[in-house]
């Protein structure tokens, strides 16, 4: 079965804590238009496996246009052949977009984006620092993009943002019935045991922020809401999906820390066991709790100064754990911790991560279509990834 990789580049946002960036290199064509992209590696050490894969990980293209009035976004990306789709052909068999979005500005303090954006909910731009992020990413709630309308508007210390999407994102190509960037409801694979057929759509989302001083801490304190419908196609009725999250996140010098706390309930209308929802992207659907907390918590520490002739720079520490507790009774919770590492060499930007799941369906080979629904494993499982791009 596919085994889709659940790794993210981390693009600058309009969050300025505790978030890691890769440099900026891109081609600048005019006064406002950007282009660039990058080219991407990854090395995968299991030894309880027997795997160590050192291959093409991404090729992406972006552009960025922002001007006194107008700004807009769009990626693309494109995987395959190396590890973990080693099951494809060729480099570009699996393809889609992350962005495709234009905005106007009616003044610095406030905006619209419309198009493929992203979803307004929890920390931003990511719950954490890492690379690989949390559990919150493949339950759908992390890094999301869908089709819709954004308001974003900063009122002195006050930050809101307001969504309406009509539906997730297109799909892209692939081997799946799950071929996007983002989580989202999806179809099942014929491989998802106790799979549904569940669509989005009306996703209404409401984000409210406020920065203070807490002390000598810099602090945003926040708190989301989300629903929307999910329908059955086999049953052809309706059921809904709701999330709330507060969260903080807080910078004192070379140190961060983020915070998170949220739950999701979805009332899927399935014909059969209504405890799961199929969810999918890159390349692959999987099972997911229809009910449970997600519980984050991230520190990381901000190293100064250049290093080796100067090559050396940017290295941020990090260490992050989310577990994602389920309601239904005997469903087993899944857990994710993260120790790792990412800096910058010379032209390079690196991230290295020591991994910890357990009923992770992306960590140690627990099971990928139900660890986040009854359980996988059930036990520790650790494996060593690395990422090393390009960026032009």
């Amino acid at each position: 079965m596919p085994f889709p990789a659940s790794l993210r580049l981390r693009t600058t946002s309009i969050a300025l804590f505790c978030s890691i960036a890769a440099p900026a290199m891109a081609v600048q064509v005019t006064d406002n238009l950007d282009l660039g992209g990058a080219i991407r590696a990854r090395w995968d050490v299991d030894p309880d496996r027997d795997i160590q894969k050192f291959g093409l990980d991404t090729v992406f293209l972006s552009a960025k246009y922002n001007s006194d009035s107008w700004i807009g976004e769009a990626q693309y990306r494109f995987y395959g052949r190396s590890y973990p789709y080693q099951y494809t052909k060729n480099y570009g068999d699996i393809r889609f977009a992350k962005f495709a979005w234009v905005g106007y500005k009616f003044n610095p303090d406030q905006q619209v984006q419309v198009g493929l954006n992203t979803v307004p909910f929890g920390l931003q731009p990511y719950f954490g620092s890492t690379f690989y992020e949390t559990l919150g990413n493949v339950i759908g709630l992390e890094d999301v993009q869908q089709i819709g309308t954004k308001y974003i508007q900063q009122s002195g210390d006050w930050n809101i943002q307001a969504g309406y999407y009509l539906r997730p994102a297109w799909q892209g190509k692939g081997t799946s019935k799950g071929v996007t960037y983002s989580s989202v409801v999806s179809e099942a694979d014929s491989y998802v045991v106790d799979g549904s057929n569940n669509q989005e759509r009306n996703t209404v989302v409401l984000r409210v922020a406020k920065a203070l001083d807490l002390g000598p801490w810099k602090s945003e304190v926040g708190i989301s809401g989300l629903t929307s419908s999910i329908e059955n196609k086999d049953t052809n009725k309706d059921g809904r999906r709701n999330a709330v999250a507060v969260h903080y996140m807080g910078k004192n010098g070379p140190w961060g820390v983020q915070l998170q706390a949220a739950r999701q309930q979805m009332s899927p209308r399935n014909p059969g066991s209504e405890e799961v929802v199929t969810l999918g992207g890159y390349d692959g659907t999987y099972n997911v709790a229809s009910r449970g907390n997600l519980y984050v918590a991230d520190l990381s520490y901000d190293v100064g100064g250049k290093y080796l002739f100067d090559q050396i720079s940017g290295i941020k520490l990090y260490a992050n754990y989310s577990a994602f507790d389920k309601s239904a009774s005997g469903f087993k919770t899944s857990e994710r911790m993260i120790l790792g590492t990412s800096f910058s060499v010379s032209k390079l930007w690196v991230a290295t991560e020591w991994l910890f799941g357990k009923n992770d369906p992306y960590i140690g080979g627990s099971s990928y279509t139900q660890s986040l629904g009854a359980g996988g494993l059930d036990q520790w499982e650790n494996q060593l990834y690395v990422n090393v791009g390009y960026y032009f």
